[in-house]
């Protein structure tokens, strides 16, 4: 990261629940001041749509109770310069209540809430989040032409990666590879781990500064989940590994499929909790569009060695040290705190029961009937609801939130009338 740029405004950021970036633009005065004293905003920045359409089924907070003030309070050891809008920084925040206690409805807190029930069982979590997404060229037209790890098709977007490589780096992301995926415009973004909730937060930059640095170039990149049917869709990996001690406690003996203790406990807490980790890995209706059979996209809840068809991939690298798992059920629409949230969460149940894992998959996990994964954001939702343990490690506060903006959006879609129905019925009904 560079010291040298010129700070003149600051962008401070909370992530809301979808994932996205909102706060104030302020002058580098105004945000010294706010590193003392905190900054107002209202609370109905938790309870908006991604139309900024308000969720008002809230009682508590948003409209139906005065939108009331939270406080932001920015995280300093975030504060990075934007390369491409000169001038500018950007840092994230944590988020209080008037009276000063943490708001237990906000995305990052969430995350810090389940890495501190982790680090009581003397462990650190160390992540990496893996996205998969799609770039429209100028014209409209898909950058790429889908076909996979070509050079010859990421060299179409060099002039993105070389900015890329240069913003993420003053963001503090270190960008280790760009590939092209099987698809049209479809790119994979390979990033470094981190250690703890800094693993989240360079993901909720990394998504902000790609869609905003594609912009400025005339691209446009998203992050939807599914774009087109019958083309893969848009993952949002992440590889995690536990440590203690400067020890990986994942690592696995090179020749021996034997599961060391943490491991083992961490899967099976996992794969336990996946059917209701899908309303947060796979939080929307167009989610479910990714999740289908052939696409690597797990439907169902299995792990296997080096496996890409099955939800989790348990990863055995020549240095012990970089031994790990690979969730591969969620999308790239996904809240990366809560992602992080939710999997620390599973890991810290199945640490604290003891959990054993089925026996890994060996071959294509599509192939089997079972244990099928939910198919909708509605089965997701109903999972979500039914799994106490799950909701004990994230608190009954934010599980009651969450499951009030999924209700919102499984609403909402429910009153539209898609372009598919027109076209089926309009003509024969």
């Amino acid at each position: 990261m560079s010291s040298e740029r010129a700070m003149e405004q600051v962008l401070l950021a909370i992530c809301d629940v979808h994932g996205a970036l909102r706060g104030k633009l302020m002058s580098a005065r105004s945000f010294e001041r706010a590193c003392a004293r905190g900054l107002p905003m209202t609370d109905l920045v938790l309870a908006l749509d991604p139309l900024d359409v308000p969720i008002d089924t809230f009682r508590t907070i948003g409209i139906h109770a005065g939108a009331r003030d939270l406080r932001l309070w920015p995280v300093e050891a975030t504060l990075r310069p934007l390369e491409w809008r000169p001038g500018t920084w950007i840092c994230l925040s944590r988020a209080t209540w008037g009276d000063g206690t943490p708001c237990e409805l906000a995305s990052r807190e969430t995350a810090e809430r389940s890495l501190e029930q982790l680090a009581g069982r003397g462990y650190e979590a160390m992540s990496a989040f893996e996205y998969a997404i799609r770039v429209r060229a100028t014209d409209g037209s898909w950058a790429t032409n889908g076909l996979s790890y070509s050079l010859e098709q990421v060299g179409r977007l060099s002039d993105l990666g070389d900015r890329l490589w240069e913003a993420l780096g003053e963001l503090g992301i270190e960008l280790s590879a760009i590939h092209t995926e099987a698809g049209p415009g479809l790119l994979e973004l390979n990033v470094a781990p981190r250690q703890g909730v800094r693993a989240a937060d360079e993901a909720a930059l990394l998504r902000f500064a790609v869609r905003d640095l594609a912009a400025t170039l005339g691209l446009r990149a998203t992050f939807m989940a599914k774009v087109a049917s019958g083309e893969e869709g848009s993952s949002g990996h992440v590889h995690l590994s536990l440590w203690r001690e400067d020890e990986n406690v994942f690592a696995l003996a090179p020749t021996s499929d034997e599961l060391p203790a943490a491991l083992r406990s961490a899967l099976g807490g996992v794969l336990g909790h996946l059917p209701a980790l899908s309303a947060l890995l796979n939080p929307t209706v167009n989610s479910y569009k990714r999740l289908v059979p052939g696409f690597f996209a797990p439907i169902n809840a299995t792990w296997g060695f080096d496996n890409r068809s099955t939800a989790v991939r348990v990863i055995r690298a020549t240095d012990p040290q970089q031994c790990r798992l690979e969730c591969r059920r969620p999308g790239a629409d996904a809240n990366p705190y809560l992602v992080l949230a939710g999997l620390v969460a599973a890991i810290v149940t199945g640490l604290e029961r003891g959990e054993c894992p089925p026996p890994p998959i060996v071959g294509d996990a599509y192939e089997l009937a079972s244990p099928l994964l939910p198919r909708s954001l509605e089965e997701a939702l109903q999972a979500f609801r039914a799994d106490d343990e799950l909701r004990k490690q994230l608190g009954d506060d934010f599980c009651d939130y969450y499951e009030t903006t999924r209700a919102w959006e499984l609403d909402a879609f429910q009153q539209a009338v898609t372009t598919w129905e027109v076209a089926l019925y309009e003509g024969v009904c």
